[in-house]
């Protein structure tokens, strides 16, 4: 089935949020540049992405182990200038104003040599029933060390063991910090365990602006590349544009259009290739243009040369014919046979002068008001007997078409003529109904057989020059195979559409519509390309058909 389709090109605009998906994809199908730059800025976006995670985890952990480092560094010092102190004082349980005196001293050079004001230190181990120091905490209290750091500094004496911990603040904040534990021995007296907290804000600031910057600069990494990828693709982008649309203008027939050829690189070698392509295109097709208006001139003259011999020729062969019966039957079949091909040779003759003249554009319609009803009733009274010679009953449905509607009626009684002339010949004695309707845009009439049928792929053939689906098939009513290409150059010159629709042993069904004057056909026509009755749905017996007159037809006709 031959079927054209109207399409209206809706293009997408990015100033409505609703239509973004649309456009996104339009524009991933339609632009190479838009696709390619979308893929690059999708790939260098996640790998820079990974990149900055990967560099942020890498400096937070460095950081740290930094200032963890320096923490325990400087908790060192402290506690080993505190125990100097102590080992220097040797001062006795007994003695508890001295002892307390060098155990403030040890505090104060604990203060002193930290960096840090979060000090707390803890008897662990007293070795003497007399006086000991009490305890000390200044801004780190015994609640804030978990049991293992305590169990791990008490239990490991001479190293060092830390934490991380929650720092509160007067404003009510918390910050992120690190405690390191050690031992602090008071010859004779006992052992303390001391504790400083440092606290890590300084790093995380350090941290958050490195990790700013990270982001910063891929952001800005990913905009510097998706432009560069822009400006590249478009450099590459724009010669191959520019072939696209010069191949559009060539294959509209713009035969002259050429690409412009600059520098020695890759795209230029394309240009030249192109062009070169170009000029073998134009001169093929000028030589078959050529040739073609050759074949057209011979086609012309010969069929005109040919009219004046083949009158003369066919006014003897009907001479012959009428005597035939004075003849023995041997010489009477040749008469007859001779007459036979004279006149389909005479049509032959005709239908090529019509191609030839549709060849040369040089057709014109003579057209006048006429009822497409009463032209197919015609056509069916005329082509009745032939239909009773092959045993085939040709039946017409017209509920419209009874209006006058412009056209050339030589042209569309040749047209009806053909058809049902096939679907006799085709039919295989089955019913063939030829159908009349209307609207308001257009005048259709169809001729449906109930055959052989055809396959798809010859139906697509079928309006092809002197084409046959089954070349074995002999021509039982004379026709010349170009019977239906000239059919679809009628349908043609009248803005119309002439349609098939065939399935193997179904049958097959032509469909001629001619549009009204200033009408603009849109969708089905008034009679449908394939049909929806079968044969069992027509019934074994012929009905009559009366035909309604204008003044009877409905309004749509």
């Amino acid at each position: 089935m031959i079927a054209t389709t109207a399409t209206r090109v809706v293009t997408p605009s990015w100033r409505s949020p609703r239509t973004w998906p649309q456009t996104v994809a339009s524009a991933w199908r339609r632009s190479m540049r838009f696709r390619a730059t979308a893929i690059t800025l999708v790939l260098t976006s996640f790998a820079i992405f990974v990149t900055c995670v990967i560099m942020g985890l890498v400096i937070r952990n460095d950081l740290f182990e930094a200032r963890k480092d320096e923490a325990q560094h400087n908790a060192s010092l402290a506690v080993a200038q505190a125990q100097r102190v102590l080992d220097a004082g040797q001062a006795s349980a007994d003695d508890r104003a001295r002892l307390s005196g060098l155990w403030r001293e040890a505090r104060n050079v604990l203060g002193r040599a930290a960096s840090s004001d979060r000090i707390g230190g803890f008897l662990a181990e007293s070795e003497t029933d007399g006086y000991t120091p009490p305890t000390f905490s200044l801004n780190l209290s015994s609640a804030q060390l978990s049991g293992e750091l305590r169990t791990r500094v008490v239990s490991v004496p001479g190293r060092q063991a830390w934490q991380s911990i929650a720092l509160p603040h007067d404003d009510g904040t918390v910050s992120a910090g690190i405690v390191v534990g050690q031992l602090l021995r008071i010859p004779g007296v006992g052992t303390y365990e001391v504790y400083i907290a440092y606290d890590l804000s300084d790093a995380d600031e350090t941290l958050l602006f490195v990790q700013r910057t990270l982001w910063l600069a891929g952001l800005s990494l990913v905009a510097l590349i998706a432009v560069i990828s822009w400006l590249v693709l478009r450099s590459v982008s724009a010669p191959i544009i520019e072939a696209a649309d010069t191949s559009a203008r060539l294959a509209s027939g713009d035969l002259g259009v050429r690409l412009p050829v600059r520098g020695e690189d890759e795209l230029a070698s394309l240009g030249r290739s192109f062009n070169a392509m170009a000029d073998s295109i134009e001169g093929q097709i000028k030589e078959l243009a050529e040739l073609s208006l050759v074949q057209q001139r011979f086609v012309s003259d010969v069929s005109h040369e040919l009219r004046t011999p083949l009158t003369t020729i066919r006014l003897a062969a009907e001479m012959i014919n009428d005597q035939k019966d004075e003849f023995d039957p041997t010489t009477a079949r040749t008469a007859e046979l001779l007459h036979t091909q004279v006149q389909r040779f005479e049509t032959l003759l005709a239908d090529l002068l019509e191609i030839s003249r549709y060849d040369a554009g040089s057709v014109q319609l003579e057209v006048e008001a006429t009822s497409l009803a009463q032209l197919a009733e015609d056509m069916v009274e005329q082509l009745r007997p032939l239909a009773v010679t092959h045993g085939t009953e040709l039946r017409l449905v017209a509920p419209g078409g009874y209006s006058p509607v412009d056209m050339d009626p030589r042209r569309v009684r040749r047209v009806l003529r053909n058809l049902i002339g096939n679907a006799i010949e085709h039919g295989e004695g089955q019913p063939i109904v030829v159908t009349v309707d209307s609207n308001q845009h257009a005048v259709a009439v169809g001729v449906r057989d109930f055959g052989l049928g055809m396959r798809p792929e010859d139906a697509e053939h079928v309006f092809d020059r002197f084409w046959r689906a089954d070349p074995s098939r002999r021509r039982t009513i004379g026709g010349t195979g170009l019977g239906l290409s000239i059919a679809l150059g009628d349908a043609r010159l009248h803005g119309g559409t002439l349609e098939v629709w065939s399935e193997l042993g179904i049958g097959t069904n032509f469909v001629l519509t001619l549009p009204r004057p200033g009408a603009d056909p849109q969708g089905q026509g008034p009679v449908p390309v394939e049909p929806q009755e079968m044969l069992a749905d027509l019934g074994s017996v012929t009905q009559p058909i009366v035909l309604r007159r204008p003044d009877t037809e409905r309004g749509s006709a």
